[in-house]
């Protein structure tokens, strides 16, 4: 296995992205969504790029890229369609141990990217080692058909739970049997089909009083 596997922590980091195209596009997409400081350098950029930075959402430096535009960035994207400069864009990384993706180009990035499955709080990689990004996609879009929006809720229920418990003094390690019959259950079919009273009768009979689902729901927020 050529590449460690880990998820990053970008909240509130800086984080670069050059080429304002499509891929760019992308890529500042899933890093606000992710909670970084994004600064787009391109000469032009899609409208939707336009619409982030004209709502303060994204910093665009309206331009092409130098390399001091790494100086206090976490990570940088190269998304251009100029090979060379998604080279430089490396090489400047590389030599300032900066975290560096460029796009489609594995030989020259220290990280990749996989094809995602977002659920919430339920996040699916997949990864082909820059293989095979087709069939990465393939993969993500059969998953996405298994493990549809009711994970979150799903996984939201589990933490309200967990916290709840953990609130009445109880040692972690009590609530393993608890879990594993919440998940062993029914209640992802129940929650993707609405069936609210057979939730909280499944919570009850696991659970006991004070675990109903709207209230717990809302606790989550």
């Amino acid at each position: 296995m050529r590449y460690y596997p880990v998820n990053l922590d970008i909240l509130n980091r800086k984080c670069l992205v050059v080429g304002g195209g499509s891929v760019g596009t992308r890529k500042v997409l899933t890093l606000l969504n992710c909670g970084a400081k994004v600064t787009l350098v391109s000469p032009d950029a899609t409208e939707k790029l336009l619409e982030l930075a004209g709502n303060g959402l994204i910093a665009w430096e309206k331009r092409s890229y130098l390399t001091s535009d790494l100086d206090t960035m976490f990570l940088v994207i190269g998304a251009s369609d100029n090979e060379e400069l998604n080279r430089q864009i490396s090489a400047d990384a590389e030599k300032l141990n900066i975290l560096c993706n460029i796009a489609d180009r594995p030989e020259v990035c220290n990280f990749i990217l996989p094809s995602i499955v977002d659920r919430g709080d339920l996040v699916i990689c997949i990864s082909t080692s820059g293989k095979s990004p087709a069939f990465a996609k393939k993969l993500r879009k059969e998953l996405e058909k298994q493990f549809g929006v009711e994970y979150i809720e799903f996984l939201r229920l589990m933490g309200v739970i967990r916290e709840k418990l953990l609130s009445e003094k109880h040692e972690p390690e009590a609530h393993k049997h608890i879990f594993e019959r919440l998940i062993s259950s029914d209640l992802v079919e129940m929650i993707k089909t609405n069936r609210k009273e057979d939730i909280n009768s499944l919570l009850f009979d696991i659970l006991g009083q004070g675990y109903e689902f709207e209230n717990l729901m809302e606790t989550g927020g």
